[in-house]
């Protein structure tokens, strides 16, 4: 019996809830990944998990050792990377979940830079805009705005995420150019379909009272690239964030509504297992984002530098 790997295969199914899912990331068979977990429940003398037909879930023993376990897991991948560091240089797999609104147009650079600089580590990046727990779905690190519920993640503020409103010219020049927040009400609006606050959005302006508006969109999407295109295309008003919009509305194919009433702003952060704090790949790419992304975002300076988006934030 091999310990680390009877050990491992417990953590998985502990984490994932799941043999099936379990033996996919694992990338092995589900058998194979049962008799691991069977020979440690032998060689422990009693049931890890309590299981039938429609679930799996710890029993008390496993219960009392998870943690531990997950730890020496951890621990042992943390071992292995740094003897590879000294002889060679990181290798491995690392499993990325990030939101689409932040990959594309941003995060090839920096790829391009990680595997010039640790060509050995793969990287696996999975582009989608839920908010997952990477515990349960088997990822080192996720990239997004919404934590997930759990307590087994460390999250880490990036940068902030601004809104706007905007249209192209050619829109407004046909529909006019909304003056106060409620006009907005009387155009065709694109708005995106994963805030927590659902349509409801509260405008902010210096010295004034903050107005709060349930906004009625006649377009609904959980892709803010497609909101864009949706604006290029004359078609409405929608809501972006900066790091989406920044580009054409410095090109001018896209003009800020509404510039002086600010939205408040979220913020993405990168979350991951408390327990892989110091997995090697994981520490070097986390160094890599902040690098790149800490402090005044890139998308961000050139509005602020063309007097189109004040600095403040409001949270």
């Amino acid at each position: 019996m091999d310990r680390f790997l009877v050990i491992e295969a417990f953590v998985r199914v502990a984490e994932t809830g799941s043999f099936a899912e379990a033996a996919r990331q694992m990338r092995v068979s589900r058998s194979a990944l049962t008799e691991r977990v069977q020979q440690l429940e032998a060689f422990v003398g009693a049931p890890l998990f309590v299981r039938n037909t429609r679930s799996v879930r710890l029993s008390e023993l496993g219960q009392t050792f998870l943690r531990e376990c997950t730890e020496l897991v951890a621990r042992t991948d943390e071992v292995v990377n740094q003897m590879r560091e000294v002889t060679t240089s990181p290798a491995g797999r690392l499993r990325v979940h990030a939101l689409p609104g932040f990959v594309l147009g941003h995060l090839a650079t920096l790829l391009q830079d990680f595997q010039g600089r640790y060509p050995q580590i793969v990287l696996d990046i999975v582009v989608n805009d839920a908010a997952i727990d990477p515990v349960k779905e088997g990822f080192d690190c996720a990239l997004q705005i919404f934590p997930p519920r759990s307590e087994e993640l460390v999250s880490r503020r990036l940068f902030p995420v601004r809104r706007v409103f905007c249209a192209s010219p050619t829109y407004l020049r046909r529909w006019g150019v909304p003056r106060a927040p409620e006009d907005l009400l009387r155009h065709r609006l694109g708005w995106y379909s994963g805030y927590p606050t659902r349509e409801r959005v509260v405008f902010h302006r210096a010295d004034e009272t903050p107005v709060s508006l349930e906004l009625k969109p006649t377009l609904l999407s959980n892709s803010v690239h497609l909101l864009q295109e949706y604006a290029l295309e004359h078609a409405g008003i929608v809501c972006l964030p900066t790091l989406v919009a920044s580009r054409a509305v410095l090109a001018g194919q896209l003009v800020l509504v509404l510039p002086k009433h600010q939205l408040s702003a979220f913020w993405l952060s990168v979350f991951y297992p408390r327990a892989a704090r110091s997995s090697l790949k994981l520490k070097l790419f986390l160094e890599a984002l902040v690098k790149n992304f800490a402090g005044t975002p890139p998308w961000d300076a050139g509005l602020f530098e063309a007097g189109l988006v004040p600095e403040t934030l409001i949270e």
